[in-house]
């Protein structure tokens, strides 16, 4: 479903609605708790202002969500570019969010292969996962889109595009000059619900082809992202989706 909104404020607001809707079906479901992998960036920030906002925090039982991070950013959980830390200030923090419901890449590891496995590790428990079944299902997966395509720290002509067998990886990004933490592909075409959230003119030529165009993911990885009998949601502010056909 793409859905296309006017400005900021109402994409923050469907999200809102959606999020609290997939929540509490998931907790009221044989689950009985609900699973998301968060974004990072500038755009959910706003989206976690408004869930931990006296309008929404008491809309879903809290003491029964589990949070985790579709990436992150090679760096301290205290140092400003952590994705955990801009979740942390938003909505943890104002939520009183126990820890214990919230599973954060360890960062302060540093060694991003070693960052990888243990995130690996922590989900294959949690979801009690056996070797065959390796993949789990995310009651919802939070997710951006970069100007160029990217999405998670799924970047262009990078290794981790190509990764089928593993959960979460380090993934080197010559461009950036950086490694990136990252769930996969896999993972995220495993999930139940996926919703992208886009904002910005500097999107729209990029997002007309991610939606629209050839597919190139290895160009484009968001067009990678095809569920496995999940929802899959775009939820676009209009100046993205002004080339949009």
């Amino acid at each position: 479903m793409i859905k296309i909104v006017a400005d900021a404020e109402q994409l923050n607001r469907f999200a809102a609605e959606k999020f609290v809707e997939i929540a509490n079906a998931s907790i009221h479901s044989d689950n009985k708790n609900f699973t998301v992998a968060l974004s990072g960036g500038s755009t959910p920030k706003s989206l976690y202002q408004l869930l931990s906002s006296d309008e929404y925090k008491n809309k879903i039982d809290w003491s029964k969500v589990f949070f985790f991070f579709g990436d992150e950013r090679n760096v301290a959980p205290d140092d400003k570019d952590s994705n955990f830390l801009m979740a942390n200030e938003n909505l943890f923090a104002p939520l009183q969010i126990p820890s214990a419901n919230i599973l954060r890449w360890h960062t302060e590891v540093e060694d991003a292969g070693i960052i990888a496995d243990d995130y690996e590790t922590a989900i294959l428990l949690f979801f009690a996962l056996e070797e065959e079944e390796r993949f789990p299902r995310f009651d919802l997966i939070l997710l951006g889109m970069g100007a160029d395509g990217h999405t998670a720290s799924l970047f262009p002509q990078t290794e981790a595009l190509k990764v089928t067998e593993r959960n979460a990886v380090a993934n080197p990004i010559e461009k950036l000059d950086t490694t990136r933490l990252t769930l996969t592909f896999p993972v995220i075409n495993n999930a139940a619900n996926v919703m992208f959230l886009v904002k910005g003119a500097d999107k729209a030529e990029t997002l007309r082809e991610v939606l629209q165009g050839e597919f190139q993911p290895e160009k484009y990885p968001a067009q990678a992202v095809k569920l496995n009998g999940g929802e899959l949601f775009w939820l676009v502010e209009k100046e993205a989706a002004r080339f949009l056909a």
